[in-house]
């Protein structure tokens, strides 16, 4: 009889707890904002960033990771590496949720300079 009151005061516990988490973690949630850039995926649009891409990838060699992908991008674009990463790096294993503004960013910065 005593173990079952036990084991239920536990799962009570547990299931209180979880609660609580949730209730702490609800309240801990950031909005992330970064600058946004329209980004319409056409196939010139991505044949440009991927041959630039290609190029600063080459000067990019013995980096891995997350440098070698912030390597990229500042080669690809430095204005647009300032406004969208340098302030607020990529970290390892996050997702990288401004590409496309970065993509946009480049492609509006590459045709405004283009005679």
């Amino acid at each position: 009889m005593r173990s079952i009151a036990w084991s239920a005061a536990i799962i009570y516990l547990q299931v209180w707890s979880m609660l609580l988490f949730r209730r702490f973690a609800a309240a801990q949630k950031v909005t992330y904002t970064f600058p946004e850039f329209p980004y319409k995926e056409t196939n010139k649009n991505e044949v440009m960033f991927r041959e630039v891409e290609a190029a600063c990838e080459r000067g990019c060699l013995g980096r891995h990771g997350v440098s070698k992908v912030l390597c990229i991008r500042q080669c690809v674009s430095p204005s647009c590496y300032r406004d969208l990463y340098q302030s607020d790096l990529l970290e390892e294993g996050e997702v990288d949720v401004r590409l496309n503004s970065f993509k946009g960013c480049f492609i509006q910065r590459y045709n405004k300079s283009r005679p």
